[in-house]
């Protein structure tokens, strides 16, 4: 290891160490349990989904590293209060919150029945966050009496979002979906959106309730969900991935119904039900994340895609999206933040995880190099680490104090010395 990179480790994680309790909140307000927030002035006092889930992923190597058995006791109440606090404000038709602030009153906001089922909600890793904490305490009582409304969140995504001709479950807006402006779903028609990152968190979101399930002996209900993440995954293998560019993309839901009795179009009713989206985008790679993809597809999926300098391979790790989109684009924006090209620690992740999974030592360890080298240099010239970053000078965008999915750099640490990794559900 040269002396550099080992230099920008060293510099990671002395900060890591020292600054990761300034993401704990305490309970108050719609709070009823403390929980952890991503940080920087932007998202100081809110709860965030997919936010909260991975930063405790990032947490809990921390505590692996420094953490007594008094500082994980008390850090454990924050992150089952991230889970908590969003099961306390679930309900018998499962619309669960994206976010919440202090100042919000959620029970009492909550949409009405006409509209609960026509916007996002809470994006599907709830159950995989509880399903994370269960697995590294080997303790699941404290989620038996809140296990109904996470049943009724999953429900909701099986009931309400999911398109039945394809099986794929698709975003009702382009309003709260994670990766704000990503051009498979940002400006298009409701409920129109089979998005590749939607679909992988949710198999992971359905296989996170078999283990549930079972974790509280309730296998007769682990059974249906079993079935209901491999039929996704099916769904998924058939219509998401594109054996023409070998790699999976999102598709069109957005088709005008057959009718047999339409005489000009009766010789020949359309037999395809949906489009696929030719679109570049750095989500197609979760399909190694979640296990989806075959052996063979994974071949494929990083020599044409990962290693392509075309398209998202860049020198601080992979583009957000393909650098020969039309929609590309790498400037500052907030409300949607820019997902057309920057580079986020949480897309590096997820990437390098997918990668690691699937046996590419060489360019999971290349993509971990990346990362430090972008995390060392934030923090040797500003003091801090941002939300998004460019992905060829590695200058970063805005946001200083971000910490979130960022403190994952330690996980990926770790894997490159061959330490103990802790590792979402």
């Amino acid at each position: 290891m040269n002396l550099t990179l080992q230099s920008h480790i060293d510099l990671i994680r002395a900060h890591l160490l020292k600054d990761y309790q300034a993401s704990y909140r305490e309970a108050g307000g719609p709070f009823r349990y403390p929980f952890l927030t991503p940080g920087s002035r932007q998202y100081a006092d809110v709860l965030w989904d997919w936010d909260s889930w991975l930063s405790d992923v990032a947490l809990k190597q921390i505590l692996q590293e420094v953490g007594s058995a008094d500082e994980k006791k008390k850090a454990l109440s924050y992150e089952r209060g991230c889970v908590l606090n969003y099961l306390s404000w679930g309900d018998w038709d499962g619309y669960i919150p994206i976010v919440v602030s202090r100042k919000d009153d959620p029970l009492k906001n909550r949409p009405s029945c006409q509209d609960k089922y026509n916007m996002n909600m809470h994006k599907p890793v709830l159950a995989q966050h509880a399903a994370f904490l269960v697995k590294q305490d080997g303790e699941a009582e404290w989620l038996r009496e809140h296990f109904y409304p996470l049943q009724a969140f999953v429900n909701a995504y099986r009931n309400h979002h999911r398109h039945a001709a394809t099986g794929l479950y698709y975003w009702q807006t382009d309003c709260g979906i994670g990766v704000d402006n990503d051009p498979s779903t940002f400006g298009r028609p409701p409920k129109s959106s089979g998005a590749i990152f939607l679909n992988c968190l949710m198999y992971r979101e359905l296989l996170a309730m078999v283990y549930l399930s079972d974790a509280l002996n309730l296998s007769e209900i682990s059974s249906d969900y079993r079935k209901s993440a491999d039929d996704l995954k099916n769904s998924l293998l058939e219509h998401c991935w594109d054996e023409r560019d070998g790699f999976f993309y999102s598709v069109d839901l957005n088709l005008t119904p057959i009718k047999h009795d339409k005489f000009l179009h009766s010789g020949g009713p359309r037999h395809w039900d949906c489009l696929i989206q030719r679109i570049g985008v750095w989500s197609g790679f979760l399909a190694l994340w979640a296990e989806i993809a075959t052996p063979e597809q994974g071949q494929r999926i990083v020599a044409e895609h990962y290693r392509n300098e075309k398209t998202f391979h860049a020198p601080y790790g992979v583009r957000t999206l393909s650098k020969l989109e039309k929609m590309y684009r790498v400037g500052a924006s907030g409300n949607p933040s820019s997902w057309l090209g920057p580079i986020w620690g949480i897309s590096n992740y997820l990437t390098f995880r997918g990668l690691a999974k699937y046996g590419f030592r060489a360019e999971a360890t290349e993509l971990v190099e990346k990362t430090v080298k972008l995390f060392g240099r934030d923090l040797e010239r500003f003091g801090g680490l941002h939300e998004y970053y460019l992905p060829e000078s590695g200058e970063p965008v805005l946001n200083i104090g971000f910490q979130n999915w960022n403190y994952l750099v330690l996980n990926m640490i770790a894997w490159l010395e061959g330490q103990p990794v802790i590792e979402e559900f």
